[in-house]
């Protein structure tokens, strides 16, 4: 299927691109979420004409992320889970624990912008993560799992 890029989509395009994707990641991803439409000829008519709109507002999107990302960068969150005296957790903070902790401090990010790239963090100590809070927006935060002892 045909489609018209709405927004800059990883590994795929920019905003304005017409791409060939297979039909199931058009109907049930791309366009459900807005990030593309159907490339009819009237739709590259509309969007033509919505051109410079979409990319005003791509851009204020952007900057609202880098903004973010400004504050965010080099930021230390600590999270405690119970755990072991080998310093292994019973369980693991994953990327839901992580977004919690980050609105917590202020911070609007959900778990799908939390880069997880081992898995689930298993032991306590501090752990590099990164946060993507837009698609050319990645920063580093220092998750420090601290231990509470059963």
């Amino acid at each position: 299927m045909e489609i018209i890029l709405l927004e800059k989509v990883v590994n795929l395009g920019n905003l304005g691109d017409v791409v060939r994707v297979k039909n199931g990641y058009a109907r049930n991803f791309l366009i459900p979420q807005r990030k593309a439409r159907r490339a009819t000829t009237t739709a590259k008519a509309e969007f033509e004409a919505k051109r410079t709109e979409l990319e005003n507002a791509a851009a204020a999107k952007l900057a609202v992320a880098v903004a973010a990302g400004e504050k965010l960068n080099g930021l230390t969150v600590q999270i405690s889970q119970k755990s072991g005296v080998d310093g292994r957790l019973f369980g693991s903070v994953t990327n839901t624990d992580i977004a919690e902790a980050l609105t917590k401090q202020g911070f609007a990010v959900e778990k799908a912008q939390i880069r997880l790239p081992q898995g689930p963090l298993k032991i306590i100590g501090d752990h590099p993560v990164s946060v993507a809070l837009h698609t050319d927006v990645v920063v580093d935060v220092i998750v420090a799992v601290l231990g509470e002892h059963a």
